[in-house]
C-alpha cells in the first residue's frame, strides 16, 4: 500500500533553480516512512537510470553523484513523510525524469511515478 508521488518538476531556464517533492503514503506507525531510505534518480531519453543523491532514514547522511554535488541538496521532512531535492544551478544536462526511491533494509523497495525536469533556454 506504500505509494510515493513526486511533484515540483518542470522547465526552467538554465542556471535556474527547481525543489522537488517526493511525498509518501499508506506508512503506519509499524512501517514507518523515517524507516526507509530514500534516493533521488534521474533519466534521460537513450540513457540507463542513475542515481543522483539519497539520504539515510533520519536525514543524518547523504551522497551526491559527482555532476551534481555543491548544486543539489537533499533532505527530508518525515512528519511530513516528504523528501526533497534542491536543484540550483540548473544545467541542460540536468533534464530528465526525476525518480524517488524508499529502500527498508535491502529487499523492500519502492518507486514513484516521476516528474519531469527540463532545462532549455
Amino acid at each position: 500500500q506504500v505509494q510515493l508521488e513526486e511533484s515540483g518538476g518542470g522547465l526552467v531556464q538554465p542556471g535556474g533553480s527547481l525543489r522537488l517533492s517526493c511525498t509518501g503514503s499508506g506508512f503506519t506507525f509499524n512501517n514507518t516512512f523515517g524507516s526507509y531510505g530514500m534516493s533521488w534518480h534521474r533519466q534521460s531519453p537513450g540513457k540507463e537510470r542513475e542515481l543522483v543523491a539519497s539520504i539515510s532514514g533520519r536525514g543524518s547522511s547523504t551522497t551526491y553523484r559527482d555532476s551534481v554535488r555543491g548544486r543539489f541538496t537533499v533532505s527530508r521532512d518525515n512528519a511530513k513523510n516528504t523528501v526533497y531535492l534542491q536543484m540550483n544551478s540548473l544545467q541542460p544536462e540536468d533534464t530528465a525524469v526525476y525518480y524517488c526511491k524508499a529502500i527498508r533494509g535491502a529487499a523492500t523497495i519502492y518507486w514513484g511515478q516521476g516528474t519531469q525536469v527540463t532545462v532549455s533556454s
